[in-house]
This record gives C-alpha cells, structure tokens and sequence, in this order.
C-alpha cells in the first residue's frame, strides 16, 4: 500500500462518532489517515464532487436522505472511489442493498473498533488499487479485439473497426450506411435510454448489454461509452468500446453449475452413507430370518425383502455413479467389471421408463435372445443407457416414439477401416431412437463437449453425453449419431463383446462357521452392532461391540491376547476408522482388520490398504460376504 496518508472524508451528522473515529484512526499501525468531517448529504455530495479523498465512509441516517442514496448518487455521477456504510442498526437488508449499490463493505456502529476499521479501509484501497491495475491490463490485451465504433446522437454509424465486423457480423461498408438499430437488437431498451442520459451528462458510461447479432446469436457485452465533442468537423459523437463477454459469463455459469454438482455430490455421498447403514441390518436380519422361519408363507415373503434391500444399495450406488459426473470414480475405472448380459439392463431400463416416462410417449423394443455378453460395470452402463432415454424423452415433449434395439455386430477390417474408432473384432450395438425434434446440424458436433447444453439454464448440466462418452470409451467402445431436424434422432453405442457366458450372482450357499473365535466389531450403528454380533454368534463365533474408535481401543487393550479379528467401521464419531487401526497397530503390529464403510470411494478404501487393513467390506453386505470374509482372514 502506498506510503501517503489515506485521505478519509466521514459524512456522519453525529459529532461523537467523528470524535470517536477519530480516535480510531490515529490507533491505525499500518497505514496513516487524514481525516475530514462533513455533516450533511448536500455538503457531502459537493465535498465528492471535488474527488480529493480516497475513500469514504458514510453513515446510513443523513437527516432527510441517508448514505445509501449519497452512495448510488455518487457513483451515477462517476465517483470510482471506495465507500464503506455505516449502519447503526445492523439490519440486514439495508447491508445487502449498499453491496448491491456498490458499497465495498458494512460496518455496524455497535460492532466498530480500530482493527475492523483500519482492516476495513485497507482492504478497500487495496481492492480499488487491484481493479485499476486489472483493468489497465485488460484495456492492453484487448485493444486488437475490442469492437470499437463512433455514431452520432441519431445512432447513425460514423467509425467500425474490423473486431466490430467480426463481433456484429457486418462489413464496415455495410455498417457505415446503417443506424445502431439496424445492426443488431438490443434486449433491455430502456438501458439505453439511460446510458444515454448518464454519457450526455457525465461524459462516460459502461456497463453491460444484451444484444443479438446479424446472425441471431446472443452476445453478453462489456461496454464502454465516450462522448466526442467533435467527430471529423460534425456535431457531437459517442465512441462505443465493446468487449464481447458471452464466453466469460459462460464459464462463470459452468463454474456456478459445477460447485453445485459438487455439493449435491457431497450430499448424495453422505445421503449413500446413511442409506446404506439402514439396509445393513435389514439385509442381514432378513437373512437370519431365513433360516430361523419355519412357517411357509413367511419364508415366501423373506427372499422378497433380501431382493429389495439389494435393489436399494444399488440404486444407491447408481445415484453416486451419477452425481460424481467425470470424476474417475463414475468412468475412470472399471473396478466392478464383470461378464454381463446386456438384455437383461436393456429390460430393467424398459420397465422404468413404462412407470416413469409419459403416457405419450410409445416405447418398442427388439432385444434377441441370442446377444452376446460384454465386460463392464452394469451400474455405469445402466447410467449410459438410461441417460440416452431420458434425452430421447425430453426430445419429444409432446409425445412420440421411443425405439431401444440391441444386436450382435461382427466387424471386419473393411468396416473397421471406414470407421476411425472400431475394431475388427465382435461387438453389441445398442441402438436408442426417437422421432423428436433433432439435432441442429450447427451443433451436432459438440454433443458430447462437457457443459454443452441445450436446454435453459438450470434445466441441464451439459454433463450427461460427456459422461456417457467418457463411460462407452472406457469399456473400449464408441458412439454414432445420427440426427435430423424435426425428424429425430439416433444413438448407436457399440460396445465390444465377449463369447464367454454372463457372470452370475453367486447364490447364497451354506455359511462359514467359526471355531468360537472372539471378534472385535465396532460401529456407530446400534442396529448394524447388534444384528451383526447375532448373526456372527449363529455362526459360532464371540463377538464384543464398541460404538466408537475409543471404546474400541479400550476393549481391545482388555482382550488383547483373545481377539483374534477386528472389524471397524470408517466413519465415527470422537474416533474414526483410520485412527483406531493406526492406534491399535500400535498397541499390536499384527492385528488382523477388516474395514468397513457405507461409502467405498477411493479416499476410503485406498488409505485403509494403505494401513495394511486385510479386507474391506462395503455396506450393506451380506451375511455370507461378511462370514466368507472373516473366514478367508482369518484362515479358515
């Protein structure tokens, strides 16, 4: 900060809050002030007028007017130096409205010491130091891009440079027969009108506008008004300076979208945790159940429970598969790889567009029985799949035709050689059509660009085509498009295939049993606690509980020499997952642990490894995974 004095002037009717400033000012450590006091709005704004101070603070009651009013007055005028409110009442609103109005900051009287003040006015010198030197900066990289042109008081054009062509679509010959009005539309009329009064009064003007070009393309201007007393002899003149801001503002939204694609992220990952300690307990206790019920209609209704529960730690897992986007967890990896058969998610996808999708809306389907199986992660193909369906849905918003094909496709090196991302080798192509509204030739190729959207602004992430290339290249395969406007549209995903059988889920065999071994499990979770130590006890094994990391430590210092396995969940309370094994390594380097965790994501699993954990068990497992696990560490 400049070593000068910084010049305050206070506008404030209250002579004991000049005194009481004052004072305040000359407690300043970093900087000196030299302050002057005016007590009136009319002095003040003529005191403002004189622009020999550099900065002010002014108080929110001034008689008939108050500072909110003095702020938005000065700065029409032109007044670029900083303004801080005062306010005695600390009301909220007032504050928001002398943010809005272009106050750098609010200080409520009540609250005011030397320290907040001196910070206070230090930050807004050095703000208003920063703003000038970026804007001196920017004025030198953008002089060979900016649209510079002059028109007279009847908007008739009298000077276009050439970044003016390029912005507005006109040649300069073209542009100089013209009036402003003729070259593109101006979406806030009124907005002119007033820059126009605040040039003619002022001398300058800028701000933004929303303009449409020749070629009907919206643009977002930063624009910059001058008024020329002489233009080559004529009357009065108004040079336009406009930097073409559209691609800034885009990115500010993108940015805006993605921190709240971040934080419904972050919701759903702590909502995934929660659901999946409630289906742990209802899972394994169903599966108790299931051996314990002798009464043959209660038999029939458990498998129908376990087969729920399931569903519902899936559709969690698709819900996180969805919200992580790009991230390298939802189609950087393919850890859940296994042999499927895609009939079957080309069925479940057709039986939840029937009970979702509108009534309008025809869904055929040719799926053979003879397809081919593919290696893949079924949750993130169920994401692919389903994200082109809905897209088809929302290209028919007044009905149609929604068509879901499947088929088995050899490729030879002719066909390979005339498409640039095949191979000669077998795949399955999924074809998805709709006789909606298409795809504009203009933009067809930038579908799959990650923030290319459409649709109205909070309507789509742009996400959902990237996400599906991201997810179909990393299973080794491709997408075509095809598309006409007004006619619909058709996506084919090849995806290559394999001529081995599907991988099965492993039914539910007889359960390990234990040798009276004596396990260790902690949890936060009473319900998971207590159904767990039932189902490892039916199993022949002892088990103690602990509800955090610190009576786990304690109970394991008691039975050290009995405990032959112990199992902590990752997230609790006063002590979590890592640090209980890393405490209890300490106690005992070869302690056997399995983790576990509603929420498996890489920041969990991999520092538990790290730690040299055996196993890691994700939530809801079952009370086979959870007894062939335990076995497997310990050595059964």
């Amino acid at each position: 900060m400049n070593k000068s004095p910084i010049k305050v002037l206070l506008i404030d009717d209250d002579e004991d809050d000049y005194i009481l400033i004052r004072a305040w000012l000359r407690e300043f450590q970093a900087a000196g002030c030299e302050l002057e006091w005016v007590e009136n709005y009319e002095t003040a704004k003529d005191a403002i007028a004189r622009h020999q101070h550099d900065i002010y603070l002014v108080d929110y009651l001034l008689g008939a007017h108050n500072g909110l009013e003095l702020l938005q007055e000065s700065i029409t005028n032109g007044c670029t130096c900083p303004f801080i409110l005062l306010t005695g009442q600390g009301d909220r609103q007032i504050d928001l409205e002398a943010m809005n109005a272009g106050a750098v900051d609010y200080l409520e009287k009540s609250q005011l010491t030397a320290p907040l003040l001196e910070r206070s006015i230090r930050y807004a010198i050095e703000r208003k130091q920063t703003e000038a030197k970026i804007r001196q900066q920017a004025a030198l990289l953008d002089v060979a891009t900016d649209a510079i042109f002059v028109h007279d008081l009847d908007n008739q054009i009298l000077y276009w440079n050439k970044a003016a062509e390029y912005l507005y679509g006109w040649k300069a010959e073209e542009a100089l027969t013209k009036k402003t009005q003729n070259l593109w539309q101006e979406k806030d009329l009124s907005k002119l009108s007033e820059a126009l009064k605040i040039v003619m009064n002022n001398g300058c003007w800028e701000g933004k506008l929303y303009q449409i070009t020749k070629h009907d393309q919206e643009i977002i201007v930063e624009s910059r008004w001058t008024l020329v007393p002489e233009w080559g002899h004529q009357l009065p003149s108004i040079l336009v300076v406009n930097t073409n801001i559209t691609q800034k503002k885009l990115l500010e939204s993108q940015f805006l979208r993605t921190q709240r694609l971040e934080s419904i992220g972050t919701l759903a990952s702590g909502i995934a945790h929660d659901l999946n300690n409630v289906l742990t307990p209802i899972l394994m206790t169903a599966q108790l159940l299931e051996t314990q019920v002798q009464e043959e209609r209660s038999r029939q209704l458990i498998p129908i429970l376990i087969a729920n529960a399931k569903r519902g730690a899936n559709l969690v897992k698709q819900v996180l598969s969805f919200t992580r986007g790009l991230d390298s967890d939802a189609c950087g990896s393919l850890e859940q790889s296994t042999l499927l058969q895609i009939k079957h998610l080309l069925r479940e996808i057709q039986q939840i567009i029937k009970e979702t999708f509108p009534k309008s809306i025809e869904v055929i389907t040719q799926i053979p029985q003879n397809l081919w199986t593919v290696s893949g992660d079924a949750t993130q193909l169920h994401q692919v799949l389903m994200n082109l369906c809905v897209n088809a849905r929302d290209a028919m918003p007044n009905g149609g035709t929604l068509k879901i094909t499947a088929e088995n496709l050899l490729v030879d090196e002719n066909y390979a050689r005339m498409h640039i991302d095949a191979q000669a080798k077998p795949y399955i192509i999924i074809t998805i059509t709709d006789n909606g509204i298409g795809i504009p030739p203009t933009i067809i190729d930038r579908i799959f660009e990650p923030f290319f959207t459409t649709k109205e602004l909070g309507k789509g992430t742009g996400l959902g085509l990237s996400t599906v290339l991201g997810i179909v290249k990393n299973h080794g395969g491709f997408i075509n498009v095809y598309s006409e406007e007004r006619k619909g549209s058709q996506f084919k995903v090849y995806l290559p295939a394999k001529d081995t059988p599907e991988t099965r889920e492993e039914t539910e065999i007889s359960l390990s049993q234990g040798n009276g071994e004596l396990i260790l499990f902690v949890d936060d979770e009473a319900a998971i606690c207590d159904i767990t130590k039932i189902s490892l006890e039916e199993s022949n094994y002892r088990v103690i509980t602990a509800h955090d990391g610190i009576e786990a430590i304690a109970l394991y210092v008691e039975h050290r020499d009995e405990i032959s396995l112990v199992l902590t969940d990752m997230g609790m309370p006063r002590m979590d997952g890592l640090t209980t094994i890393r405490t209890m390594q300490k106690i005992n380097p070869n302690v056997r642990i399995i983790a576990i965790s509603g929420l498996a994501t890489s920041e969990n699993v991999n520092p538990a490894y790290d730690l040299g954990v055996k196993a890691f068990l994700s939530k809801p497992y079952t009370a086979n995974q959870l007894l062939k696990t335990i076995s497997t560490v310990i050595g059964h």
